[in-house]
C-alpha cells in the first residue's frame, strides 16, 4: 500500500512540475465570434512554449523562407518586443468608428489585441516574451540581422 502511494505522489509530482513548465511562459489565447445565423465561435488556448517548440520541428527551409520575407519587419519586432515589456499595461492604439472599435494594448507582459464589429469580434493575447523568441529565432536563421 505504502509502494502504491508513492507511486501516486510521484506521479502528481511529475503532473504539477510538467505543467508548471508547459505554461510558464503564458499561454496565446484567441476567441472569435461571428455575429450571425449559424456564425463560427472558436475559441482556444495554448500554452506559448508550443511556439518555440514548434519552430525547432518546424521544416528549417519553411523557416527560413517565412525569415526571408520578413527580415526588413524582424529588427523592429524584436525591439518593440524587448521594450514593450517595460510597459506592463499600455494602450498604443485604439480606433473606434459607428460600428467598429479595435484596441491594441499591453497588459501584464502580454500584447492584447481587441476587435469588435458588427459582423463579429476577435480577441487575440500573446505573451510578449513570446513574440520576442520568435523574432529571435527569425533573425538568427536569417544569419543576424
Amino acid at each position: 500500500m505504502l509502494l502504491i502511494a508513492k507511486a501516486a505522489l510521484g506521479l502528481a509530482a511529475t503532473l504539477v512540475v510538467g505543467a508548471a513548465y508547459t505554461f510558464h511562459e503564458g499561454v496565446i489565447r484567441v476567441d472569435v465570434d461571428e455575429n450571425k445565423i449559424g456564425g463560427s465561435h472558436v475559441h482556444f488556448w495554448v500554452p506559448a512554449i508550443v511556439v518555440g517548440v514548434g519552430m525547432h520541428v518546424a521544416p528549417r527551409h519553411a523557416l527560413k523562407n517565412a525569415a526571408r520575407e520578413a527580415r526588413d519587419v524582424l529588427p523592429a519586432l524584436h525591439v518593440g518586443a524587448k521594450e514593450l515589456r517595460n510597459y506592463p499595461d499600455a494602450v498604443l492604439a485604439e480606433v473606434s468608428t459607428p460600428d467598429k472599435h479595435v484596441r491594441i494594448a499591453t497588459e501584464h507582459g502580454k500584447l492584447r489585441v481587441d476587435v469588435d464589429g458588427s459582423d463579429g469580434t476577435v480577441h487575440l493575447t500573446v505573451p510578449l516574451e513570446t513574440i520576442q523568441d520568435v523574432t529571435a529565432r527569425m533573425e538568427e536563421l536569417n544569419g543576424g540581422v
